[in-house]
């Protein structure tokens, strides 16, 4: 995996943690790389099938 510096609202970041708390991820991290693969499969790998 490669690094990546990304600023956030204060909000996002109170919601991450919200969702780390509730044991529904095990960091932000692992959210945020959720949140990316599903953006990326709505908005660009399910267009691309025909």
């Amino acid at each position: 995996m490669k690094l990546v510096t990304v600023l956030l609202p204060e909000a996002y970041l109170e919601g991450l943690d919200e969702l780390v708390r509730a044991n529904m991820y095990p960091s932000r991290s692992s959210a945020i790389r959720s949140a990316v693969r599903d953006l990326l499969k709505k908005e660009l790998w399910i267009k691309e099938r025909p």
